[in-house]
This record gives C-alpha cells, structure tokens and sequence, in this order.
C-alpha cells in the first residue's frame, strides 16, 4: 500500500521549510530523513525493493516544493512522471534504521529532468537511483525549456552528466520484450 500519511507528512514538512525560508535551487540537494518502518521491511526485517522504490517519491516530493516546481505543477496543472529508472543496492536497509535520503538533478535535456537519488544509513550508501522524469499536462510532456521558464530559470542549463549520458544512450539500444511471446 501506498504511504499515504507518510506523504502528507512530508508534504507539510517540506512546506514547512519554504515557509522558513529552506528553499534550493535546482543546483542543490535535498535531505530528508526517516525512519525505516516495520511496513517497509520484508521476510528479512530489511526494507523491501519495492519500498525503496515508493519512498524516493517522498524525496521528490521535497526537492519539487523546496525548488518552487512543487507551485508551478499545482499553478499549470501539470504532472511529475517518472519515465525510467534504474537502482543499485549495496546495503541493506534493516527496521528501524534511521535513513538521510538525498535528491538531485544530474542533467536536464529538451524533454527530460534526470534525477539522482541515493540512501544512507550512519554515513554509508545503501542505494542509489537515476530516474528519467518528465513533466506532464493532459498526458502530453511538456518541454523542459517552458518548465525552466515558469521557474524563472529560462537559461539554467544541465547537461546530462558523462555517467547519465552514458545511460541515456544504451537505453536508445534497450530490446523490448516481444508482445505476445513467452520471454
């Protein structure tokens, strides 16, 4: 099940910052921590893949207020999509732990916004995500450059870091499963 409190808490936490005056440029990091619950772990009392997945939304969520496009989305009635990702885990994540979850973008093109986000127990990584994100309106994406704009960033640019470009590129050569057949 979807975190639905632990969203809106973080939602009002997040908030709560810009109205502090913590607020980032697109060229900053955002920090959340967080606890990690019993209804985040699985059979191994470790937090589950699929929940890591979930809470980097949470870590979005905070960088999109704290950078003003968390107004813009509401403001345009545009949406945040996540178009492709991919995940390293190199620890575990067990109950209880306590966990600083950070995001950032690491490149931007014409159509997309290329986040990194990462997890850290006592100082150390534990995961580690690039996600291809886009901004929607009426189920069409619209172009990073109007996004920039209603930012009052029109002439902020990002390009895609070697390491991302390098994902951008051999996810052009990605073999998609056959329709119909038995992979």
């Amino acid at each position: 099940m979807y975190p639905f409190i632990r969203h809106t808490i973080s939602l009002i936490q997040a908030l709560s910052q810009v109205k502090k005056g913590q607020t980032l440029t697109l060229n900053e990091v955002s920090e959340i921590e967080f606890r990690c619950q019993l209804t985040d772990i699985d059979d191994y009392f470790e937090m589950n893949n699929g929940r890591i997945l979930t809470l980097y939304d949470l870590g979005r969520m905070n960088f999109a207020v704290r950078t003003g496009l968390g107004r813009q989305l509401f403001k345009q009635r545009w949406n945040l999509i996540v178009a492709g990702t991919s995940i390293q885990y190199r620890k575990r994540v067990r109950a209880f732990d306590k966990v600083t979850m950070k995001t950032q973008i690491v490149g931007i093109d014409a159509r997309w916004i290329y986040i990194e986000q990462s997890m850290w127990v006592k100082g150390k990584p534990c995961s580690s995500a690039l996600l291809r994100t886009g901004i929607t309106k009426k189920g069409s994406l619209v172009e990073t450059a109007k996004v920039l704009a209603a930012l009052g960033q029109a002439d902020w640019l990002k390009p895609p870091e070697p390491w991302v470009q390098e994902w951008i590129d051999a996810n052009e050569d990605h073999r998609w499963p056959p329709m119909g057949e038995i992979v």
